[in-house]
C-alpha cells in the first residue's frame, strides 16, 4: 500500500431528461469491478476538483457539465484487499447531452437510475455516501427528498 492516500472525485450528475436520477456505471478491469459506480476518477497535479470534474464526465460519459456545485460530502476509503486507500471527494453537477461508454474497457454502460433504489452491489464509496444521504433526510423530515439530485446546482453571482 502506498504511503499515502490518492484522491479521486466522484460526480452525481443530474439531467433534466433524468428527473431524480443520477448516473451509475458498472465498474470493469479495475478494482471494484463488477460494481456500480458513479463517473470520476483521480485528481491530476495542479488541476481542481471542478476541472477532474468536468474532465473524467467528459472522458467516461461524453457529457458536457453546465454546472458543478460545491463539495457534497467526502469518504475515506480504505481497500486492503487491492493495497488502495483513497479520499474521495464528491460533487454534484448539472449535464446536457447523451451519456455514452467512452470507456468500454474500463466500464460495461452508464444507466440513470434513483438513488433510492440503487443497483447492487455498489461501489464502497457511493455506497457510504448513498448511505449517509439517507440518514440526513431521516434526520430531517421537512427536507426534500429530491435535493441534492432533484434540482442543478446554483450558479453562485459575481458580486
Amino acid at each position: 500500500m502506498r504511503s499515502r492516500p490518492l484522491v479521486g472525485v466522484g460526480v452525481f450528475l443530474i439531467h433534466p431528461d433524468h428527473p431524480g436520477k443520477i448516473l451509475v456505471g458498472k465498474r470493469k478491469g479495475s478494482h471494484g469491478s463488477g460494481e456500480w459506480s458513479l463517473p470520476g476518477g483521480h485528481l491530476e497535479c495542479q488541476e481542481s476538483f471542478h476541472e477532474a470534474c468536468r474532465r473524467e464526465v467528459k472522458e467516461e460519459t461524453g457529457l458536457d457539465l453546465t454546472s458543478v456545485a460545491e463539495k457534497v460530502d467526502f469518504t475515506n476509503d480504505i481497500f486492503p484487499n487491492d493495497g488502495k486507500h483513497y479520499v474521495t471527494l464528491f460533487f454534484l453537477a448539472s449535464c446536457s447531452g447523451f451519456a455514452r461508454n467512452m470507456e468500454p474497457e474500463k466500464c460495461d454502460g452508464w444507466r440513470w437510475i434513483s438513488p433510492e433504489k440503487p443497483p447492487s452491489p455498489l461501489f464502497p464509496p457511493l455506497g457510504q455516501m448513498l448511505s449517509k444521504f439517507k440518514t440526513t433526510v431521516k434526520a430531517r423530515p421537512s427536507h426534500d427528498a429530491g435535493v441534492p439530485f432533484g434540482r442543478p446546482p446554483q450558479r453562485r453571482r459575481k458580486p
